[in-house]
This record gives structure tokens, sequence and C-alpha cells, in this order.
């Protein structure tokens, strides 16, 4: 147990290193937008073939993925449009937006984004008795850019370093119990329960891409530069890398 707590740590300790960088380097909000697309490129690969490729494997009834999916998506839909609501819409945004929101919404929905990816690597440990590199290269890789992105933001709206960097030290705790969740609760459970459990993380994974990270990282291109060039290649060089680890691991 105490192994899925700290895998589930160190694929979020990530968080920490992208909210230290932010305060050392102030990066132009061009790089900001390349490497959130590269983060989101990572985590579509994935979600393609260590979580959807993996539940279809676990059981013969490929229904249940397909639930799995849909209830990712509107649990994670649900979850963050009352974040929203109470100040976390623009957890990510690297302008100092975070300054019209809430502590309390920025703090729950960087919790929400990263929950349904420390449950798998918990739920990972618990079947297999280690955790996928591949998977857990491409969180860590994903979680840089969330918290670049994100501590540029709070630093523009007023937040000061410790404050920002204890928000992330919590958060990366949070996600090592969210870990250790996983691999306690799916310990000895059916295939089919495993496949509705990747698939949704795949689905809330997806949805966040779609409506948290891709979104910020069309935002931080320059106004007067063509939105057809940058996000793309580095969504797309992003995917191939984390297939490439996919691949060899």
């Amino acid at each position: 147990m105490a192994g899925a707590f700290g895998w589930g740590l160190l694929a979020a300790s990530s968080l920490v290193i992208g909210g230290a960088l932010a305060y050392v380097w102030k990066l132009p909000d061009a790089l900001i937008g390349f490497i959130m697309a590269f983060g989101a490129g990572v985590l579509i690969s994935a979600v393609a073939f260590d979580l959807v490729e993996e539940a279809v494997d676990t059981t013969n009834h490929d229904w249940v993925a397909f639930v799995g999916l849909f209830a990712g998506c509107a649990l994670y839909a649900a979850g963050n449009f009352a974040i929203a609501s109470i100040g976390g819409a623009d957890r990510k945004d690297s302008s100092g937006a975070q300054a019209k929101g809430d502590s309390l919404g920025i703090v729950l929905g960087t919790v929400l984004d990263g929950i349904p990816e420390s449950l798998v690597i918990g739920l990972t440990i618990a079947r297999g008795g280690g955790v996928g590199a591949a998977y857990l290269i491409a969180v860590f890789i994903s979680n840089l850019p969330e918290a670049i992105s994100s501590t540029s933001g709070l630093r523009a709206s007023g937040w000061g370093e410790w404050r920002a960097l204890r928000m992330w030290v919590l958060i990366a705790l949070v996600s090592g119990a969210a870990s250790l969740l996983g691999y306690a609760f799916f310990d000895d459970t059916s295939d089919a329960a495993v496949a509705f459990v990747l698939a949704f993380a795949a689905g809330a994974i997806l949805t966040m891409l779609a409506d948290t990270m891709m979104p910020e990282a069309y935002d931080f291109e320059r106004p007067n530069a063509r939105r057809t060039s940058g996000v793309g290649v580095a969504t797309t060089l992003g995917f191939a890398v984390a297939f490439a680890i996919h691949q060899l691991s």
C-alpha cells in the first residue's frame, strides 16, 4: 500500500516542480501554450493506449468501456461546472485571471483534474503488482505544463511563491492518497469493474483536456498568430513521445 501512495506522489511531484519553475523563470506565453499542448498530446496517448485499450482487453464485454467513458465524462463535466461556479474556472490561466476567482475553487479544480490519473496508478499496482512506466511518465510529463501555466497565472494575480508551492504540495499529497485509494478499493475486484474504472478515468481525462487544457493552449498563442501551427504540432509531438515510451516499455 505504501508503494501505491509513493508512486502516486511521484507522478504528482511534477506539479511542485512546475510550480517552482514558474517562479524561477517567467516563460513567454507562446512557450507555455506549446508545452500545454505537448502535455495534452501526452495524455491523449495515455488515454488511448494505457486506459481505453487496457479496459477493452481486460473484459469480454466492450460495453463496459463505453459506459465507463461516458460516466467519467459526465462526472467530470458536472464537477467542473460546480467548481467553475465557485471561482475555479480559470485555474490553468497564465495571465492572472485567477484573481477574479476563489482560492478554494482553484485548489478543488486542480485536485479534480488529477484524481482520475492517480486512481489508475493505484489500480494498476493492485492488479499487477507494478505500475506501467509509460502511463506514469505520461502523467508526470503532463503535470508539468499544467503547474507552470497555473502558477504563472497565480503569480500574476498576486499569489506569493510559498502560498502557491504549498498548494502544489497539498495537491501532490492528495494525488498520492487517491492512488492509495485506487489500490485499496480495487485490490480484489472483478475484471469488469477494473475495465469500468480504466474507461471512467479515460473519459474524465479526455473531458478535462477539452474543457480546460486545450483551450488554454490556444489562448496562449500570440493574438496575431495563426492558430493552426504551434498547438497542433506540439500536441502531435507529445502524443508521439508518449506512444514511443509505451512501445518501449
